[in-house]
């Protein structure tokens, strides 16, 4: 383009400011959603890419194939002796294990919990992990050792030099010092590696876990290979079947390889990758949000086209003059391209702008610490223009092109493009529509999921509750006295013990109970063993029966042998499962041979795991004493502060030297679906942006259509036409593409909200409403849109419009 090109743009975008505003403001928005999710989309498959070697790394799965078992599915977590046993069969193998043991660093008798992982001195030979101080190899060759990360440097020891110095840890149930050895860079946003501190791994079983470390069906630790390249990882993992055989049969039976199966994922996949039963995966948020970003952009583009087909004719007589004074039509084609791909430069310099000026909001909205690369985006950007350019202008630029120049100079006025320019500007504004349409249908359906998940019924009442988490680093005697004594607290209205609470939070066993008359070993069920207080505590909904006490002796399991006879509580959802037609004919009735259980008594389900995972049966045993990871939930009375503070202030009087861990219950609940709300902040910001981009493009066409029309309308109203008629005829016009627009809109978003409700075992029911509520807001937004442009054309005087040019 010449300097006369450059004129010719810039005194269209002077003399025609509202269409240009409209122009570059719905592509600059279009930009900038489309720039915003591509770097979340961005963020979110970049998951160890920072890892040196990367691409050579994968991860044991452990694949669960167990009749009716709530734990079936792939877990990236494996035995804790798996890699010992893997090396004996397959020497040079290259592997390391990590084990997120966690850590106390003791100072003046206070402890704060860090996290620490057990590693293997051969750590480094499988994660590159970029080290500031220090070789960390050859750290972990003395198991006194300890590596931590810059971040605990810094906390610890200010700007003193961190190697050489001593932390005390306790690590599980010893005490000792260990000397930091080594500083490594804090690992970034972008990892599920989660650790400060590293420290090697004792040989064999850790004290304490000589009981499952080498048991197959045991899932303790992350083991991860190392592989030169794919095919080397093909052919070890098609040798894992045999390797299940040999030594997986002593724990699972003859049927090892079928009970139990190990793969391998590629490490960049695991943040993607759904774990066990999830019904929805991380990858299907980014896929939705990245498609979002791309539709918006889209519409801005459509938006764009529909706008200069709709502003061709204005330029008619400038493109005849120019092919008189000797232009070609490649010459015109490519001076307006090239004035479309410099104004979407200019549109992308303010999305960019709106982008940064954006993302905070959007950092608060989806919990994210997005930043914009410029290096990175930038040159991407420059490319943006030039492909949205070619792509929004080449159609107007072919069609400027064409006009006739004797036809257009003899004619009193500036062609319109005819019906067919017409029809193609109604086939856009369903476009348009349709996706924006398709948009306000799932935003609703995505704001009523959440708020249902929110408001759902869990079998309890969630709000006054608080967890202890660490009571696991307590010993017996502690645990009882910190019972009793948060028990004893004024604001404390009740204390309940098990080894699992709301949130997710403690053990995942289960077990398979045998059926009598039916052979096999019968459905496998989650297992949850409570102590003192537990239904109580939760207010669960007894159905049938009772809950245990201790008025009835043989409720409590505690001592009792594998096979003596155990009262066992259990949920509504295992009354199905186990064969019985209802509650009542439940109670009573004992089950298993070789570990017989009877049930006292059946409970409502109370759900404390995530809601993407469909609801377990469950039963529930009862330990009046000692449990081996107990939890403790406490309902108070008052002010939620204010009795956190007390159990805090308590548990450092009894136990200053563990760290204290507690949450309230509801707000562990809220982090089950945070990315959930997380993705539907997004979805709804983009939803909206989209709309409007829609919103802008059919003002600027309804405004373009209503001044070309205005002799039209006086002539009308000459005839007899009321203002009224005319608002009528005008509005229309443009709700009819808005009504055929939700003929495609709602299979559209049928099929896309389906999809996702289906990665909710808890979900709301897909109600046509939602589609008519959509229809109807759509309805208003393109009213209300067109309105102003009718009502101002309407009221003029037909003798003004006459002589209007």
């Amino acid at each position: 383009m010449n300097r006369f090109a450059f004129l010719t743009l810039y005194r269209s975008l002077t003399r025609h400011r509202l269409y240009a505003a409209l122009n570059i403001g719905g592509l600059a928005i279009g930009i900038a959603v489309f720039l915003v999710l591509g770097l979340y989309v961005r963020f979110e498959t970049s998951y160890e890419t920072w890892l040196p070697r990367h691409d050579q790394v994968y991860i044991v799965q452990t694949v669960w194939h167990m009749p009716d078992s709530p734990f079936n599915g792939a877990y990236p977590n494996t035995m804790g002796g798996l890699l010992e046993e893997m090396k004996a069969d397959f020497p040079g193998l290259s592997g390391t294990s990590i084990n997120g043991v966690g850590a106390t660093v003791l100072r003046g008798g206070i402890g704060t919990a860090e996290d620490l992982a057990w590693v293997d001195p051969q750590f480094f030979e499988v994660m590159d992990l970029p080290m500031l101080q220090g070789e960390g190899g050859r750290a972990l060759a003395d198991p006194s050792n300890v590596l931590i990360d810059a971040n605990m440097a810094r906390k610890y020891f200010g700007s003193t030099d961190a190697v050489g110095q001593t932390l005390t840890l306790n690590i599980g149930a010893g005490t000792a010092s260990y000397r930091v050895a080594g500083v490594f860079a804090p690992l970034p946003r972008n990892t599920d590696l989660k650790f400060t501190m590293l420290a090697r791994s004792p040989k064999g079983a850790p004290k304490g876990n000589e009981d499952w470390w080498y048991h197959w069906g045991s899932t303790s630790v992350n083991t991860y290979l190392r592989f030169p390249n794919p095919a080397a990882a093909k052919a070890f993992a098609a040798r894992m079947p045999a390797f299940v055989v040999r030594h997986g049969t002593r724990d699972l039976g003859a049927n090892a390889d079928k009970t139990m199966q190990l793969t391998l994922l590629p490490l960049t996949d695991l943040h993607l990758t759904p774990a066990g039963r999830e019904m929805a995966s991380m990858r299907q948020t980014i896929v939705t949000l990245g498609v979002v970003g791309a539709l918006t952009l889209l519409i801005a583009i459509v938006n764009y086209v529909n706008l200069a087909t709709a502003r061709a004719g204005l330029r008619a007589r400038e493109v005849a003059m120019r092919k008189v004074l000797g232009a070609s039509r490649s010459m015109l084609v490519r001076q307006f391209a090239g004035e479309a791909i410099l104004t979407t430069a200019l549109a992308a310099l303010v999305a960019l702008a709106l982008a940064e000026l954006g993302l905070p909001l959007v950092n608060a909205a989806a919990g994210l610490a997005l930043s914009i690369p410029y290096a990175t985006v930038v040159p991407a950007l420059l490319v943006l223009s030039i492909v949205v350019g070619i792509g929004a202008g080449l159609y107007p630029a072919v069609l400027l092109s064409r006009f006739p120049a004797a036809a257009v100079l003899a004619s009193a006025r500036s062609p319109g493009g005819g019906r067919t320019g017409a029809r193609l500007r109604e086939m856009l504004v369903v476009f348009q529509f349709a996706l924006a349409t398709a948009f306000i249908t799932g935003t609703l359906v995505l704001v009523a999921q959440t708020r249902h998940l929110r408001q759902a019924d869990l079998g309890f009442a969630r709000d006054g509750l608080i967890v202890v988490k660490s009571m696991a680093g307590l010993s017996e005697g502690q645990q009882d006295t910190m019972r009793d004594a948060i028990a004893g607290l004024p604001m404390i209205r009740a204390v309940g013990i098990a080894d699992s609470a709301a949130g997710g939070f403690g053990n995942n066993n289960a077990s398979n109970i045998e059926i009598p008359g039916q052979p096999g070993s019968g459905p496998s069920l989650r297992e949850i063993v409570v102590g003192r207080g537990f239904f109580a505590t939760y207010g669960a909904r007894v159905i049938a029966g009772r809950v245990f006490d201790d008025q009835h002796g043989a409720d409590d399991s505690y001592g009792t042998k594998s096979k003596d006879n155990r009262a066992i509580v259990i949920n509504r959802t295992a009354v199905a499962v186990l064969g019985f037609r209802s509650a009542q004919e439940a109670v009573g009735k004992t089950l298993g041979k070789g570990q017989p259980r009877t049930i006292i008594g059946v409970v409502d389900d109370m759900r404390f795991f995530s809601p993407h995972v469909p609801m377990d049966a469950t039963y529930y045993t009862y330990w009046s004493h000692y449990l081996g990871a107990p939890v403790i939930t406490a309902r108070y009375a008052g002010r939620m502060d204010a009795a956190m503070d007390a159990v805090r202030d308590t548990w450092r009087k009894i136990a200053p030297e563990v760290p204290f861990d507690a949450a309230p219950a509801d707000q562990d609940l809220a982090k089950l679906f945070e990315a959930d709300d997380h993705a539907a902040n997004l979805f709804t910001i983009g939803s909206v942006l989209a709309v409007l981009i829609g919103c802008v493009g059919l003002w600027g066409l309804a405004s373009f259509n209503t001044s070309r029309r205005v002799k039209e309308i006086g002539i009308r109203k000459a005839l007899g036409a009321s203002s009224r008629d005319v608002v009528k005829l005008l509005v229309g016009q443009f709700l009819r593409p808005v009504l055929i627009a939700n003929v495609i809109a709602w299979p559209l978003a049928w099929v896309a909200m389906r999809q996702w409700l289906a990665g909710f075992s808890d979900r709301i029911a897909l109600s046509p409403l939602y589609f008519v509520a959509a229809t109807l807001l759509a309805l208003a937004i393109a009213v209300l849109t067109v309105i102003a442009q009718s009502l101002r054309a309407a009221r003029a005087t037909p003798a003004w419009a006459l002589h209007h040019e």
